[in-house]
């Protein structure tokens, strides 16, 4: 893992960096086409057509069709929760503020995380939350909601 950290912290915040811009963008378009859902589809077909043109180009690493047998019900149903933060997102950063929206979402991500880190599920290694990481995601949530509200003089559209 050590010699591939520098390439997962720069993954890690371009992802990041893309998940405001997404929200931004993706609640332009409802606005535009007066449809938060539409948008979302249009959205979602880009997002499908992305991975697909990469699944293609990269020859899907030895992927076999044999293999998807393997899966759980939760890991095949892994895209509603996309499909959820996209709708949401286009939504509610149009009415609602991109920075507020995110803001709970990143909030809700840092919780959730410790979470899924804590007790170690849907198979994710299991790193406790001890008193010190606690302590830290507290800090992190707090930062995130002050950030935001210094930032947010305005009110949210109907």
């Amino acid at each position: 893992m050590s010699g591939n950290l520098p390439f997962y912290i720069v993954l890690s915040a371009l992802a990041g960096v893309l998940i405001p811009i997404m929200a931004a963008l993706s609640g332009a378009l409802g606005r535009t086409l007066d449809n938060p859902q539409v948008a979302a589809l249009v959205v979602i077909t880009g997002a499908f057509l992305m991975v697909l043109a990469f699944t293609l180009a990269t020859g899907a690493n030895g992927f076999r069709w044999a293999q998807l047998a393997q899966a759980t019900p939760v890991q095949l149903a892994s895209g509603f929760a996309m499909a959820f933060y996209l709708l949401s997102i286009t939504y509610l950063a149009p009415r609602f503020g991109v920075g507020n929206a995110v803001m709970l979402v990143v909030a809700g991500q840092i919780a959730s995380a410790a979470a899924i880190d804590h007790f170690g599920l849907f198979g994710a290694p299991q790193k406790p939350v001890d008193a010190m990481r606690a302590g830290g995601l507290v800090i992190m949530v707090i930062g995130v909601v002050i950030a935001q509200l210094a930032a947010n003089g305005a009110r949210p559209q109907n």
